[in-house]
C-alpha cells in the first residue's frame, strides 16, 4: 500500500507469533557498496537479524506508538477521500480526463509511452509476461470509479488488463476480483508461472473489520477467470506490502509481506499450487522490512529483495537504510539474511501529500544466468542527499556480493530500480531520475541493459517519451512529469524477447496520476 511514513505508522496489534527454535544466522557486517558479504543458515523458524539490530531497541519501543489495524484503515479511508477530492477539482478544472495524442517522437526502438487510461486515476501498476505465448497481464490500484458490484465491494480495487499479442493491444479492463465484502484492494503483484503460463497474483483486501489481508488468486485460462482469494498470512493479525514468486513449475509459492510487529518479516508458502499456506515470522525488531522483488532460481533458491529502515516517530527515519537479500535454499525450511548494502537515508518527498520515506528503500533482483544474481537498491552517498541506483552482483547464488556500481546521474535523485533479464547473461533495467537537481518535480524514467550479467551497461534511454502538448496530461512537463504516482512498477520480458515497462505518473502523491507503459519494437 504505502511505506510506514506514508500512512503504515507503528503497528502493534495482537498477533499468534509462530512458535520456534532460533538459530543465529551469523552475518559480516558490511558497508554501502564496497566489499562482498557473507550469511549462514537460520534453520529456526525465526530469523535471527544481521549484526546492528541490537542497537536500535528493543521489539516494541517504536517511539511513533502503537497503531491498530481498524486505524491504519481509517487512515487509508481518509488518503483515499482526499485522491477522490483531488480527481474530482483536476477534472473540472480540464487538467484530467482528456484525450491523449500518441507518442509522437518515441524512444529509437521503442513503440512510445502510453496511457492505459486516460479517465481513471490508476495508481502503483504491475505487470507479468508468459515467457512461451505473447500473453503480457498489467494489473493498477483504480481510485474513483463507480463500485464493481451493488453492495459491499472494494474501492479502490485492482483493474486488470490482458494483452495477447505482447503488448500491441490490450482488452477490456476489468476488476481483477471483484472481492465482495472487502472494503479496499492494494498493493498488486502478479507473476505468470513459466512452464505451465498459469498467471498467479497476490494483493491486499482491506476487510471491513479493520485488517489488510494478503490474499492469493490464480488462473488457468490466460486472465479470464480466476480462483476465489485465498488467504496466505495465517494467524498474522495484520500484513502489508506482499511480493510473490513461484519456482517454474508453480508448485511452489512464496510470499513475504511485513507484519504487525512494526514491520516485522514474515514468509508465506505454499507447496500446492497455492491452495493451502504455511507461514514464517523471520525477523523481531525495530527494523521495518519492505519486500519489492523476488525470484526462484533455476536450482529452486528463493530469493526475496527487501530494504530495511528504523522509523524514529511516524514519519522520520533514523540510522542507515538497509538493503537485503532474503534466500532460503531448502525449499522454504530456513533462511538467510543477507545485508548487501548499507546507505544513508536519502532526500525527502516534497510533493503534496508525500511524507519523507516516500524515495527510500527501494530493490530489486534477477537471474540472468544460472546461480548469477543482478541486485538493485538505490541509496545517496551523504545522508539527506540525492540517491543513486546502484547494482551489485553474485556468482555464487547470493552467499557474496560486489561493491555497487552507480546507474544513474550524479546530482539527480533516483529510485526505484525495476530489473528482468531474458538469461544467458541479460539483464534490464529502468529506474526513475529527476530532470534537473533543483527541480524535485521533473522525472524520467531511464531504461539501461546489460549482455554479460551486471558488469557492464548500455546508454541510458529515456523511455517516458510522450511530449508535454495539448494533448497530454498536465503533469507531463518539458523535463518530464510532476511525481511519481505509486511505489510499484515493473520491468518484463516478453515471449519475443522484447521489454515492457510499466509505472505511474502524478500531479502529485495525492493525484490524480495514471498509469503509463512502453513497449519496445
Amino acid at each position: 500500500m504505502r511505506k510506514l511514513g506514508e500512512g503504515k505508522t507503528w503497528i502493534l496489534a495482537a498477533a499468534a507469533l509462530l512458535a520456534a527454535l532460533v538459530v543465529a544466522a551469523v552475518v559480516l557486517a558490511r558497508e554501502s557498496g564496497p566489499s562482498a558479504r557473507n550469511a549462514e543458515k537460520a534453520t529456526g523458524s525465526e530469523l535471527a537479524e544481521p549484526p546492528g539490530e541490537a542497537e536500535v531497541g528493543e521489539e516494541g519501543e517504536e517511539e511513533g506508538g502503537p497503531r491498530a489495524g481498524a486505524e491504519e484503515v481509517q487512515e487509508e479511508a481518509n488518503v483515499t477521500a482526499e485522491r477522490l477530492e483531488a480527481l474530482a477539482q483536476a477534472k473540472a478544472s480540464g487538467k484530467f480526463g482528456g484525450k491523449v495524442a500518441v507518442t509522437s517522437s518515441p524512444a529509437t526502438g521503442w513503440v512510445g509511452s502510453r496511457l492505459l487510461n486516460p479517465t481513471t486515476d490508476d495508481w502503483e501498476p504491475a505487470i507479468a509476461t508468459d515467457p512461451s505465448a505473447p500473453y503480457v497481464y498489467l494489473i493498477t490500484t483504480r481510485y474513483g470509479e463507480p463500485k464493481t458490484c451493488s453492495s459491499h465491494c472494494p474501492t479502490p480495487y485492482i483493474a486488470m488488463t490482458v494483452s495477447a499479442d505482447g503488448g500491441s493491444t490490450w482488452g477490456p479492463q476489468v476488476p481483477l476480483c471483484v472481492c465482495r465484502g472487502s472494503k479496499a484492494q492494494y498493493d498488486p503483484t502478479i507473476e505468470v508461472v513459466p512452464s505451465t503460463g498459469a498467471v498467479y497474483a497476490v494483493f491486499l483486501n482491506a476487510d471491513r473489520a479493520g485488517g489488510f489481508s494478503t490474499v492469493f488468486m490464480k488462473s488457468t485460462d490466460h486472465g479470464a477467470t480466476w480462483t476465489e482469494p485465498v488467504h496466505v498470512y495465517g494467524k498474522v493479525s495484520w500484513t502489508d506490502k506482499p511480493e510473490v514468486t513461484m519456482s517454474r513449475s508453480g508448485k511452489d509459492v512464496y510470499v513475504s509481506w511485513n507484519g504487525p510487529q512494526g514491520g516485522d518479516l514474515y514468509v508465506g508458502q505454499s507447496h500446492d499450487y497455492g491452495a493451502t499456506w504455511t507461514q514464517q515470522k523471520l525477523t523481531s525488531s525495530k527494523r521495518y522490512y519492505y519486500a519489492y522483488d523476488a525470484r526462484v532460481l533455476s536450482d529452486g533458491t528463493v530469493v526475496f529483495s527487501e530494504s530495511s529502515i528504523v522509523y524514529s516517530g511516524s514519519t522520520s527515519v533514523q540510522g542507515d537504510v538497509w538493503h537485503h537479500a532474503i534466500i532460503s535454499r531448502d525449499h522454504g525450511g530456513s533462511w538467510e539474511n543477507v545485508v548487501v548494502a548499507k546507505v544513508p537515508v536519502g532526500e525527502t518527498c516534497v510533493a503534496a501529500g508525500c511524507n519523507p520515506d516516500f524515495y527510500i528503500g527501494q530493490t530489486s533482483v534477477v537471474e540472468d544466468s544460472p546461480g548469477n544474481l543482478v541486485f538493485a537498491y538505490e541509496g545517496p552517498s551523504v545522508a539527506d542527499g540525492p540517491q543513486r541506483v546502484y547494482v551489485s552482483t553474485s556468482s555464487d547464488g547470493g552467499r557474496t556480493w560486489s561493491a555497487g556500481a552507480a546507474l544513474s546521474v550524479a546530482g539527480e535523485d533516483a529510485t526505484q530500480p525495476r530489473l528482468a533479464s531474458a538469461g544467458g547473461g541479460d539483464a534490464r533495467i529502468w529506474y526513475m531520475q529527476t530532470a534537473n537537481g533543483d527541480d524535485p518535480d521533473a522525472w524520467n524514467v531511464w531504461y539501461r541493459t546489460s549482455s554479460n550479467g551486471g558488469r557492464s551497461w548500455s546508454s541510458p534511454v529515456k523511455i517516458d517519451d510522450a511530449s508535454a502538448s495539448a494533448h497530454a496530461p498536465e503533469y507531463v512537463n518539458a523535463d518530464g512529469f510532476d511525481e511519481i504516482y505509486g511505489d510499484y512498477g515493473e520491468i518484463a520480458v516478453t515471449s519475443t524477447g522484447k521489454t515492457i515497462a510499466t509505472w505511474g505518473e502524478g500531479f502529485s502523491w495525492i493525484g490524480p496520476g495514471g498509469t503509463w507503459f512502453n513497449v519496445q519494437r
